[in-house]
C-alpha cells in the first residue's frame, strides 16, 4: 500500500478556512430566509471542506459529468452547506445563497435535482445511502469507472432501518468505491440521538455490517484527510467514517446546546458569531480547486430502447403477464446494455429471472429489503447511467412508498414492476395480495401506471416504460390468461382498446388484467341471453384514456361498469369517476374488493368479492332487468 503524505500546513489551513467560509455562508443564507438548519450545517463544515476541496475529483463547471465523483447529502436539512460548497467551488453565485428557500430560487429547503449538482432529492431521512449504493454499484460493475461515491449522513437518521439495509447491501457487494460519513453531532431535533457521542458503538455496528471503519474527530481536517485517503486505498469493502462532531460547532453559546435544530441565528447574536468565524480565517482570498476526474466513464446514451423482436404469442394462448414481463425484459436487454434488473428475492415469481439468466452481470439481487431496492434502483438510474427495472410482489412496494415518493421529487426515471396483485393470486391470502397499489402509484405525480391485460400488452408496456420519463409502474398478474392481441398490435400510453363492441351494447364495462378476461367471459354469457356489452381495456390507468371512455359511455346510454381486482378506493373505478365526473348523464357502477380478503381458490375469491364474470353478468342483468 502507498504511504500517506500529510498535506502541507498551507493546504491544511486552507481547508480550515474553507470550513469557516462554509459556516459563514450557511449562517447568512439561513438568516436571509429566516429558516433552515445552520447548526446542522456547522457540524459538517470540516467534512464538507475536506471532501470538496481535497478528496473528491470533479469538474466544478460540469456537475453532472459522468466521470465526476458523486456526493449524496443524505442529511438533506443541511442543504445550505451543500450550496455553500458549490459556491466556493465556483458553480453557484455567492449572492444566490441569500435567496435560500425563496419562491423564485432553486436553492430549496432540502436538495432536489433542479440543481445540476444534486442527483437525488433528500430530506426524508435514511434514504441517501441506498441511492449512493446504487450509484456505487453502477460505477463499479456497470460503468467500470474510477468515480467514487460519498454519502454524508446524520447520526439521527441512523435509527432508520433503511440505512442498515443499505449497509448490508454495500458490504455484500464489496462496494469499495463507496464512502459513508456519519456526522455524529449528538443532537437530534427534539432529543439527543440514541447513542449520543458513543462513537465506539457506531464503530462496532459498522464493522459488524462488514464495513472498513474509521473513527475521527470530525473537526480535525488532518484526520479527515487521512481517513478519506485511507478509504481510497482500501479494497474489498466499503468504508464508513464515523466523525465525532458538535452541532453548531464554532457558534458561541449555541455549540452542542439543545433546542437549536432548524433555527436561524438570532439577530442579536449573528454579528458576533460571524465576526468570530471571520477572525479565524487566515487567508480569505485563497481558493481551493478540486482535482479533475479520470475520463473513464462512457457518455450517456439516450437512444430509444426497443424489443429485440415483436411479441410472439398466438391468440388464445395462455400466458401470465408476470411471465411475459420476464420475456420482454430479456428482449430489452438484448437491445441495450443500459437495461438492468433488480429484484427482492422474488425473481422466480416475478420472472425477472428470465433476464438474470441471459444477463447475469446486469442483474442485482437486492434480497428482502424493498426500501433499499427502490433506493438502489433510483441510484442506478442517476445521470442516465442505466434503465433500471425493479420487481417484487406489488404489495411489498407499499413498504417502500416513501422511497417511491422521493423518487418522484428526485425526477427519477425508474421502472417498478409489481406482480401477484389482487385476490386472483388465490391461496396465499391477504398478506400477499396487492389491493392498494394502483391508488398508491396514481398519487405519485410523475408516475405512469401500466396495467396490461395479456402477454402482448405486457411486452409493449415494458418497452414503453423503458423510454418514458418519470416513474413507471407495471402491474402484472399471477394467473395464466389468454392472449387477446396479435403481436403487431400497437400500444400507446393513455390510449385504451375497445376489445368487444356491437351496435346494441347496453353498457360499457371497463376491466384490466384478470378482470378484463372476466368481463369478456361475462360478455359471452350475456350474449347467449340476447344482451350485449361493450368491453374496454384501459392499458394505462394513469394517464387514463378519458376520451375513449366517454365516447363509448355515450354510445351505451351513459352506463359504465368498472371491475377491478383492487380495493374500491383509489383504483380503476375512481380513475374512471375522475375522468367522467364533469359529464352529465353518465352513471358509473363500481365492482371492486370491498373488505379484507381471505385465502381460497382464485375463482372462489373473484366470485366472493363480486368481480368475476358471473358477478359482472348479474350486475348487468339487475341493471337492465326491464
Amino acid at each position: 500500500m502507498a504511504s500517506y503524505h500529510k498535506p502541507d500546513e498551507k493546504t491544511l489551513q486552507g481547508l480550515k478556512d474553507a470550513a469557516n467560509k462554509l459556516r459563514i455562508h450557511s449562517i447568512k443564507a439561513t438568516c436571509a430566509s429566516n429558516s433552515g438548519h445552520p447548526t446542522s450545517c456547522c457540524s459538517a463544515a470540516e467534512i464538507m471542506s475536506v471532501l470538496f476541496f481535497q478528496t473528491m475529483r470533479y469538474k466544478a463547471t460540469d456537475p453532472r459529468n459522468p466521470c465526476n465523483d458523486r456526493f449524496v447529502l443524505s442529511k438533506g436539512h443541511a442543504a445550505p452547506i451543500l450550496y455553500a460548497a458549490w459556491a466556493e467551488a465556483g458553480f453557484v453565485k455567492e449572492s444566490e445563497l441569500l435567496n435560500l428557500r425563496k419562491f423564485d430560487s432553486d436553492l430549496e429547503g432540502h436538495p432536489t435535482p433542479k440543481l445540476a449538482f444534486v442527483d437525488v432529492a433528500t430530506g426524508s431521512l435514511g434514504q441517501g445511502l441506498s441511492a449512493a449504493c446504487g450509484m456505487a454499484y453502477t460505477g463499479k460493475y456497470f460503468d467500470k469507472s474510477s468515480y467514487r461515491v460519498y454519502c454524508l449522513m446524520g447520526d439521527g437518521e441512523c435509527s432508520e432501518g433503511s440505512v442498515w439495509e443499505a449497509m448490508a447491501f454495500a458490504s455484500f457487494y464489496k462496494l469499495d468505491n463507496l464512502v459513508a460519513i456519519m456526522d455524529v453531532n449528538r443532537l437530534g431535533q427534539s432529543d439527543p440521538a440514541p447513542l449520543q457521542h458513543n462513537v465506539d458503538v457506531y464503530l462496532k455496528r459498522c464493522e459488524a455490517f462488514g464495513w472498513n471503519t474509521y473513527v475521527v474527530d470530525g473537526h480535525n481536517v488532518e484526520e479527515l484527510c487521512k481517513a478519506f485517503w485511507s478509504a481510497k486505498q482500501f479494497k474489498g469493502q466499503p468504508t464508513c467514517i464515523v466523525a465525532k462532531t458538535f452541532k453548531g460547532k464554532g457558534l458561541k453559546g449555541i455549540e452542542d446546546e439543545m433546542n437549536w435544530h432548524g433555527k436561524p441565528i438570532p439577530k442579536d447574536k449573528v454579528d458576533g458569531i460571524l465576526n468570530d468565524l471571520q477572525a479565524q480565517i487566515k487567508d480569505p482570498h485563497k481558493t481551493l480547486s478540486p482535482e479533475l476526474p479520470n475520463e473513464d466513464a462512457p457518455p450517456p446514451d439516450s437512444s430509444p430502447i426497443l424489443l429485440s423482436s415483436p411479441p410472439e404469442y398466438k391468440k388464445g394462448q395462455k400466458m401470465a403477464t408476470r411471465r411475459a414481463y420476464g420475456v420482454a425484459l430479456a428482449k430489452l436487454g438484448n437491445s441495450s446494455t443500459k437495461v438492468v434488473a433488480l429484484d427482492g428475492d422474488t425473481k422466480n415469481s416475478t420472472f425477472s429471472e428470465t433476464f438474470m439468466k441471459s444477463f447475469p452481470d446486469r442483474y442485482i439481487e437486492c434480497f428482502i429489503a424493498e426500501q433499499n431496492m427502490v433506493g438502489i434502483a433510483i441510484g442506478c438510474a442517476c445521470r442516465d447511467r442505466t434503465v433500471a427495472f425493479a420487481s417484487t410482489f406489488a404489495t411489498f412496494l407499499s413498504r417502500a412508498y416513501d422511497q417511491i415518493r422521493m423518487g418522484a421529487i428526485s425526477q427519477s426515471n425508474v421502472n417498478l414492476v409489481g406482480s401477484h396483485c389482487g385476490v386472483s393470486i388465490g391461496e396465499d391470502g391477504p398478506s400477499q395480495m396487492a389491493l392498494e397499489d394502483l391508488a398508491m402509484f396514481r398519487a405519485i405525480p410523475t408516475c405512469t401506471v401500466f396495467y396490461p391485460s395479456d402477454a402482448v400488452a405486457t411486452e409493449r408496456a415494458v418497452e414503453l416504460a423503458a423510454n418514458t420519463k418519470g416513474i413507471c409502474f407495471i402491474r402484472t398478474s399471477r394467473p395464466d390468461t389468454a392472449v387477446i392481441y396479435s403481436g403487431d398490435e400497437k400500444f400507446e400510453i393513455g390510449v385504451a382498446k375497445v376489445v368487444r363492441q356491437s351496435k346494441s351494447d347496453l353498457v360499457t364495462v371497463i376491466g384490466a388484467g384478470v378482470t378484463l378476461h372476466e368481463a369478456l367471459a361475462a360478455a359471452d354469457m350475456l350474449e347467449s341471453e340476447g344482451k350485449n356489452i361493450r368491453v374496454i381495456d384501459p392499458f394505462t390507468i394513469k394517464p387514463l384514456d378519458a376520451a375513449t371512455i366517454l365516447a363509448n359511455a355515450r354510445a351505451t346510454g351513459g352506463q359504465i361498469i368498472t371491475v377491478e381486482d383492487h380495493y374500491k378506493e383509489g383504483g380503476l373505478g375512481e380513475a374512471v369517476l375522475s375522468a367522467v365526473g364533469q359529464e352529465r348523464d353518465i352513471v358509473v357502477t363500481r365492482l371492486a374488493v370491498t373488505s379484507v380478503p381471505r385465502s381460497g381458490k382464485p375463482q372462489e375469491l373473484l366470485d366472493l368479492y363480486g368481480i368475476s364474470a358471473k358477478q359482472i353478468a348479474n350486475t348487468v342483468r339487475q341493471k337492465f332487468a326491464n
